[in-house]
């Protein structure tokens, strides 16, 4: 697999654009793993998210799990194409986002060569 240079990512198989607002998105392993989705519960937009704590989730015909914010803030805006055809999201995980948020709190995340490697190992 490979994974744009162009954001950051997290240990929970989300990646996170550069700047602010940022948006926010799962990683193609997560995709792999989840295989199709059926159902996204994205924070709603006003929202306050916080690094590292779950706040929607992603539902397939696999399992579900939760979206763990890769970065803190406020929620300005959620894709509703991903919300009206979750599928958007496990056939085009890194051209698909999830959600934008203004960052207040960006913890340190991976790049895409240190992510790449703990996707292998994971």
């Amino acid at each position: 697999m490979s994974y744009p240079d162009d954001r950051q990512y997290s240990e929970d198989h989300e990646w996170i654009s550069a700047g602010s607002p940022a948006r926010v998105g799962i990683t193609e392993f997560a995709a792999r793993a989840l295989d199709e989705a059926v159902y996204v519960d994205l924070p709603e937009v006003g929202s306050e998210v916080t690094a590292g704590q779950a706040c929607g989730e992603i539902e397939s015909v696999k399992s579900v799990s939760d979206l763990v914010a890769p970065a803190g803030g406020k929620v300005v805006a959620v894709n509703q194409d991903v919300v009206d055809d979750p599928k958007l999201a496990t056939d085009d995980p890194h051209g698909t986002w999830l959600y934008e948020i203004e960052v207040a709190e960006r913890p340190e995340l991976m790049d895409s060569a240190a992510y790449e490697a703990f996707a292998k190992e994971a």
